[in-house]
C-alpha cells in the first residue's frame, strides 16, 4: 500500500495540484487526502477511483509495478491493433511507456460507412489528423468535414462523435488527454 500512497503524492505535484485542489476535485476533505499520502490512513477502492478521476488516470496505474527502465521507441510490429466491444474502428498504441505519461497517440483506422451512435463527452482535449480519406466529426452541434491533410482540435468536454459516410477507409492520427488506455 505504500507505493499508491506515494504514487498519489506524486501524481498530484506532477499535474501541479494542491491538497486543496484535490480536495475540491474528489469531494475528500484535505486531511483524509493528507493522511493518505502519508500512509497514516486506509484507503478504501470507492475513494481511490475518486482520486484516480481527479489525477486523470487508470485506477489500475496505482497497481502496476513502475517499469525500470524507460521505453521511447515504439516500433512498427509493437503496434498490437485492438478494436472496442461494439464498434469496427480498429485502434494502435502509438506511446512510449515511462512515468507520468499524459498524451494518449493512437492511429485510428474507421471502415467505409461507419457512425459512432452515442456522443461523448468527458475531461481531456482531442487532436486529429487526417492521414487518409475524409470524416465527419460532430463537435457540440456543429458538423466539421475533415479532408485528408486537415486536422481538427477541440476540448473533449463537447459532446461529439464521429462517422465516415464514405465509401473508403479513413486513417486518423489522434492524440488525447488524459490516457485512456
Amino acid at each position: 500500500m505504500d507505493e499508491i500512497y506515494k504514487k498519489i503524492k506524486e501524481l498530484r505535484l506532477l499535474r501541479g495540484y494542491t491538497l486543496k485542489e484535490l480536495s475540491e476535485k474528489t469531494d475528500l476533505s484535505i486531511s483524509f487526502l493528507s493522511q493518505v499520502e502519508r500512509g497514516t490512513t486506509s484507503l478504501a477502492i470507492t475513494s481511490l477511483k475518486k482520486i484516480a478521476d481527479a489525477l486523470n488516470v487508470k485506477i489500475t496505474e496505482f497497481f502496476e509495478e513502475e517499469k525500470t527502465q524507460e521505453d521511447y521507441l515504439v516500433k512498427a510490429d509493437q503496434q498490437k491493433p485492438f478494436k472496442l466491444t461494439g464498434s469496427d474502428f480498429l485502434y494502435s498504441r502509438l506511446n512510449g511507456e515511462f512515468a507520468g505519461r499524459m498524451l494518449e497517440p493512437l492511429l485510428v483506422n474507421i471502415p467505409p460507412n461507419q457512425k459512432q451512435t452515442q456522443k461523448y463527452g468527458h475531461p481531456g482535449e482531442e487532436f486529429y489528423f487526417v492521414l487518409k480519406g475524409n470524416v465527419i466529426f460532430y463537435i457540440d452541434g456543429k458538423e466539421y468535414v475533415v479532408r485528408e491533410g486537415d486536422s481538427i482540435h477541440f476540448p473533449s468536454t463537447c459532446p461529439h462523435s464521429l462517422e465516415n459516410p464514405f465509401n473508403e477507409e479513413t486513417i486518423l492520427l489522434s492524440v488525447l488527454t488524459p490516457v485512456i488506455f
